[in-house]
């Protein structure tokens, strides 16, 4: 149920969060948008998708059609918003894949007025650049803009391994290497770190690990590593890690039940044979995160 103040402004009940999520979106498939809204509603969070890009399909295909937003038109959305009195409201800011520095420009003006408004608010970041083995994948300037600009202001990131170690400026191939490179990000303000898609020397064969790292600690999960690569899990990881922090308010849990949800939509989608992740198929496994991995603690 829901409520209202004495402003006549709605407000949610306790455990709920309200999410400005500006990211892309496409109508076919799950990226962006299109892959962290439905999660984060299946878990009973209110969502204000605003949308950057509307593309029929992700760029991954090769082809696509659809409008690129011009950052004005995003921004213009975001006031509207704000006209309505509820951007105070906003328990965090949720954003990926950011093609143009313009487009940041805009998300860090949200957070700013979000926590203008709401001191406890949190920005969660996905430092979209590149990954191993594709490299950089955004334009070139994006990935300093992250590393200086962006990433900075958030109170929590989730790079994967790849981009973890630019973040950082840095190789790492053992785990304390990668534990110094995520203390060298945390360093630079946000408070909690995901690292996704962790590979180092004491990683068994098909396997892989994500890492999670904040003041409390940190943890580590290991996973079998399926061979599917899908786009969109880096989303719905980023949705569900902040979700789980969220109503949690323990990393490790997020840990646990993130990679769990994560793993069983990969599951579904090795299983159905198709590209896109069935996000539908497995949004049991959202609403009641399965206890598949429990995290070891690191330090």
């Amino acid at each position: 149920m829901s409520a209202s103040d004495e402003a006549g402004v709605e407000t949610t009940d306790t455990g709920r969060m309200r999410v400005l999520s500006i990211q892309s979106s496409v109508a076919y498939g799950h990226v962006g948008n299109s892959a962290a809204v439905f999660p984060l509603q299946r878990l009973g969070h209110e969502v204000w998708p605003v949308l950057t890009v509307h593309f029929s399909n992700h760029t991954g295909y090769g082809a696509w059609r659809g409008p690129l937003l011009d950052p004005a038109d995003v921004a213009e959305v975001i006031a509207g918003i704000e006209d309505r009195g509820v951007l105070g409201t906003a328990d965090a800011v949720l954003s990926g894949y950011q093609g143009d520095p313009a487009v940041g420009g805009v998300v860090l003006d949200a957070v700013a007025k979000v926590k203008e408004l709401n001191p406890g608010a949190l920005y969660c970041c996905d430092p979209v650049m590149g990954d191993v083995g594709r490299g950089m994948f955004v334009r070139p300037g994006i990935p300093e803009f992250m590393r200086d600009t962006v990433v900075p202001a958030a109170d929590v990131v989730t790079p994967n391994h790849f981009e973890l170690d630019f973040l950082a400026g840095t190789t790492t191939r053992t785990l304390d290497e990668v534990l110094a490179a995520v203390d060298v990000v945390r360093a630079q303000g946000p408070r909690h770190v995901l690292v996704t898609s962790v590979l180092h020397d004491e990683v068994s064969d098909g396997h892989l690990e994500v890492v999670a790292v904040s003041d409390e600690g940190a943890w580590a999960v290991t996973t079998p590593l399926l061979p599917i690569t899908p786009n969109g899990c880096g989303d719905v990881t980023a949705a569900l890690y902040l979700a789980h922090l969220h109503e949690t308010g323990s990393p490790a849990e997020a840990l646990s039940r993130t990679t769990g949800t994560v793993f069983a939509v990969l599951e579904a989608t090795l299983a159905s044979g198709h590209r896109e992740i069935r996000l539908v198929d497995a949004q049991d496994a959202i609403a009641s995160p399965p206890t598949t991995f429990t995290p070891r603690r690191l330090r």
